[in-house]
């Protein structure tokens, strides 16, 4: 029962960042912080998305940021629920 409290404790630590993104987070909008806080996404990937962002325009879908060098698709399935394009979605 302990175990089970234990690893109910550290997975409602590491779900409480993402309670602030319950809405999404724009990658199209972003800044270098708010990229930061997604899963796997330090201060250079958040600043290779932006700078993508800013040489090639806004992304079309979510599926496009693993067009971003350093980010891959188990990046971006892994921060989905999480992720939008648009203020809408």
């Amino acid at each position: 029962m302990k175990t089970v409290r234990v690893l109910f404790f550290c997975l409602s630590l590491a779900l409480f960042p993402l309670l602030g993104f319950a809405a999404g987070v724009n990658i199209n909008s972003a800044d270098v912080a708010a990229l930061q806080q997604l899963n796997g996404i330090g201060p250079a990937k958040a600043q290779a998305i932006v700078d993508h962002r800013d040489a090639n325009g806004p992304f079309a879908s979510v599926d496009d940021l693993a067009s971003v060098s350093g980010i891959g698709p188990r990046t971006v399935e892994v921060n989905r629920p999480l992720l939008t394009v648009n203020d809408a979605e």
